[in-house]
């Protein structure tokens, strides 16, 4: 099992292209299954995670082909001939949960194993499913599949979601896409990717309205036809590599960055002391002092702090000039990094769903074990900011959400490297 090697060295310069958005492709991708047509998706991220989605929509009968060095996803859904989304490759992946939708407005049926994805608490299926049955499925939930069906089609409704799933959210746009009649989805999630997928949608002739509101509403149509899209820029990448030079000092532009999908976390981090500049190729970040203050967090939904930037973040705070408190609110058990963080040094307290993080003046590099995708690339961060060498094990995870994270940081002058492991 691969391993990576950091050895804290100083300040960073350069810039740092950033992808396009792993959490936004993994939902672009199944709403090929809505159209007979071809669907063709540029600026797509080459990461296992993708690979994982190709492999599942090829088991279902689509065509899926990764052009230019995978940044181009091209799909074609016209020969379907499966409707069952195998335990197999949906474990590894929680969203492969996001096939159920599409095929139950394309197909009128669909077998869909309950996800895996990263052991980060509860991430249960129950909107998913009260949305899908209020447009008129029939969902049952049998050895660990959800058998699903709308023999008579999907009807428009009206659906309150208890809380803004993301997942959800998405699931049940793409179906009420060719649903009969008007869908209205209440407190729909925000996130910048629910747009990015109402835009894709809306190039396929869905007819869509609200999307970035808490109250989308989706006219169905009879069909969708093919279309060409790009994908949005991922904003965890970008917020994750924002922290690097205000980790170990240095400036650095990350190319293709918006301010607004960062908002709520640029706020912290002018609050704490970090100079964030727009530039005609994205942002350039650097701290504006020796040593960063320390600031309280608190995860919400878009548009607030987003809990897969919390790790990031309090690899920061481990260093910070003060005490600072991270109060996790989405997922109860994501807090896993700070056990690693403390063996290099960190002073971290946990109780339940709350940090506090007292910052010490130096990290001290040691070996540490990644437990979930973003809290692989905290201790990549530490490491960064730490003294001597810093090994993170079971890198795996990182594969999943982060393209070529090794050449990327050495570009701008990190002394990093990638251990095959044996």
């Amino acid at each position: 099992m691969d391993s990576i090697l950091v050895t804290g060295n100083g300040p960073l310069k350069g810039q740092i292209p950033i992808a396009g958005a792993k959490n936004a492709c993994l939902t672009l991708m199944p709403a090929t299954l809505l159209s007979e047509e071809p669907l063709t998706l540029t600026n797509a991220p080459r990461l296992s995670d993708i690979k994982t989605m190709t492999q599942l929509l090829q088991s279902l009968g689509a065509e899926v082909s990764a052009l230019q060095d995978g940044q181009v996803q091209a799909m074609s859904s016209h020969n379907l001939d499966n409707h069952v989304a195998d335990y197999d490759i949906v474990r590894k992946m929680r969203a492969s949960n996001l096939v159920l939708g599409p095929m139950l407005a394309r197909l009128g049926q669909a077998v869909v194993s309950l996800p895996g994805g990263c052991a980060i608490g509860a991430r249960p299926m129950d909107l998913h499913i009260h949305g899908l049955e209020a447009l008129g499925a029939e969902i049952d939930l049998r050895d660990g599949y959800l058998h699903a069906k709308a023999p008579g089609g999907l009807k428009g409704a009206v659906i309150d979601l208890d809380f803004a799933s993301v997942g959800a959210t998405e699931n049940i746009l793409m179906a009420a896409t060719l649903a009969k009649g008007t869908t209205v989805i209440n407190n729909a999630a925000r996130e910048p990717e629910i747009s990015d997928l109402a835009d894709c949608l809306r190039k396929m002739g869905a007819q869509i309205e609200g999307d970035g509101t808490s109250r989308i509403e989706v006219q169905g149509v009879d069909r969708l036809h093919g279309a060409t899209h790009q994908v949005v820029t991922d904003r965890i990448e970008l917020g994750t590599y924002m922290l690097a030079p205000v980790i170990c000092g240095g400036e650095v532009e990350l190319l293709g960055g918006r301010m607004d999908l960062v908002g709520a976390f640029a706020e912290k981090l002018d609050e704490a002391g970090v100079a964030i500049e727009e530039t005609d190729a994205g942002l350039k970040v650097r701290r504006r002092g020796d040593r960063v203050k320390a600031v309280n967090v608190t995860t919400e939904p878009f548009p607030g702090f987003p809990t897969d930037l919390q790790a990031q973040m309090m690899a920061l705070m481990c260093t910070a000039d003060g005490v600072s408190v991270l109060e996790e609110k989405i997922f109860e058990n994501r807090f896993m990094h700070a056990p690693e963080l403390t063996r290099m040094g960190a002073r971290i307290d946990v109780q339940g769903g709350t940090a506090t993080v007292t910052g010490v003046d130096r990290l001290k590099g040691a070996p540490v074990m990644a437990t979930d995708l973003r809290a692989s690339v905290s201790l990549i961060l530490a490491g960064l900011a730490a003294e001597g060498e810093t090994l993170v094990n079971r890198v795996y995870h990182l594969d999943r959400g982060y393209e070529h994270v090794v050449s990327k940081l050495s570009g701008v002058g990190a002394k990093i490297e990638r251990i095959k492991g044996t």
